[in-house]
């Protein structure tokens, strides 16, 4: 046979499961949790929602997750990462169906925290497969791509919903959640299809392990000691303060420019379509810069830009600067993610990276369970979340504090 004649494979297998990542994250995060900021005015009006209860309930949701981040480790050892996330994403697209049928806050909100459930089941587990299939010269880059799916998700529920709770009048938001949910499980057969759990099921190694080396290594590692537990609880402080943060905004955004500046729905879908937008590039810039300049320096530079989106909206400005808000939002929106998930593989290695992550994504989900709580509460005593987000851009600014701490990683292939 010609040697031209034998096709050679040029793209490595992990890759295509970063491609799927994106889907799941597309599914789980993007329509399983942050659809629902663009869904809140209409249900609100629909089922007479108060702020304190708006905020419940995408407190449940982040309870849900809570519950599926402390099972997932003992799921994943015994059924693997690929099934784990198959039927977390059903369980995300049933549930989503099963919203459109209520008719009360309590029935949303037990509902909601299933959705939590899964969204926690499928997005720890595939977070953490980055570690599995990549190199650390490579793992800030492939999370990246896989968490500009919540950007996607974004990007199309900012202008599907709108239409579709046109489409379906005073029980359009119905309709959302039952297209929304179809969507879901679809990409959940994919997801199942294509994920694998590690790269050895294929003959493989990581992508790139042959080019990493400690004397090749990127300058995020050192020689400094291991990974300690303290590290670990710093980590996860950190984590804890972006998941507080950010859901705040995610969940409150657009019922501020709906309820609070006047805006129409179909306009603040298109604001949050741009953060949809904008979010696409958050992952991979921001991951891969942190490849490059060191963990420590792409979180500082994160969580200033957040800090900012936060306050622009908290002073309540003229309109130019809530466009200047949300492209600050969007412009890192997912970049926490997948340098957290890149960190973790630094700190511990490929073996232990899916269980360390699991325990920060568990102090994580205490942020985000706190956060929209306690937001809906301001708001309703303020009447107005102003202070909701000046609370925000404060616990970003932490942030920022305690992610100059960081120290560098002993130095993992």
């Amino acid at each position: 046979m010609p040697e031209n004649a034998t096709k050679v494979r040029t793209t490595h297998y992990g890759w295509y499961v970063v491609a799927a990542g994106t889907l799941c994250i597309f599914a789980s995060l993007g329509f399983g949790r942050f659809a629902l900021g663009m869904l809140l005015p209409a249900m609100a009006e629909s089922l007479e929602l108060t702020y304190s209860q708006m905020g419940l309930i995408s407190t449940s949701n982040f309870v849900g997750y809570l519950v599926a981040v402390l099972l997932c480790s003992y799921i994943s050892a015994r059924i693997g990462s690929r099934l784990l996330i198959f039927f977390a994403l059903l369980l995300v697209a049933t549930s989503m169906i099963l919203v459109s049928r209520a008719n009360s806050f309590i029935t949303v909100a037990i509902i909601y925290t299933l959705t939590g459930i899964g969204s926690g089941a499928s997005n720890v587990p595939m977070m953490g497969l980055i570690s599995s299939w990549f190199s650390a010269r490579q793992r800030g880059k492939a999370a990246g791509f896989v968490v500009i799916g919540s950007g996607f998700a974004i990007l199309l529920s900012g202008k599907l919903i709108p239409y579709l709770n046109q489409l379906g009048e005073s029980d359009g938001w119905r309709l959302s959640w039952i297209v929304l949910g179809m969507i879901v499980l679809v990409i959940s057969i994919i997801c199942f299809v294509v994920i694998r759990d590690t790269p050895a099921e294929l003959g493989l190694k990581p992508y790139d392990s042959n080019k990493t080396s400690p004397a090749t290594a990127p300058n995020f590692t050192g020689d400094g000691p291991a990974a300690t537990r303290k590290d670990i609880y710093h980590l996860g402080a950190i984590y804890f303060l972006f998941g507080y943060t950010y859901v705040i905004y995610a969940t409150f955004i657009v019922t501020t420019l709906v309820q609070e500046r006047g805006f129409s729905e179909s306009i603040a879908g298109n604001f949050w379509s741009w953060v949809g937008f904008l979010s696409l590039f958050s992952g991979p810039v921001f991951g891969t810069l942190s490849d490059k300049l060191g963990r420590k320096s792409g979180l500082i530079m994160v969580f200033t830009i957040q800090m900012f989106a936060y306050l622009l909206v908290a002073l309540s400005l003229p309109g130019t600067f809530l466009y200047l808000s949300i492209g600050c939002y969007g412009l890192v929106a997912w970049s926490i993610p997948s340098i957290m998930a890149a960190t973790v593989g630094d700190y511990v290695g490929p073996q232990k990276a899916a269980r360390v992550f699991g325990f920060i994504t568990f102090i994580f989900a205490l942020g985000q369970i706190a956060g929209p709580a306690i937001a809906g509460f301001l708001a309703e005593k303020y009447g107005s979340f102003s202070s909701s987000f000046l609370m925000a851009a404060l616990f970003a600014g932490i942030a920022v504090i305690l992610s100059t701490r960081l120290k560098k990683p002993a130095a993992i292939s």
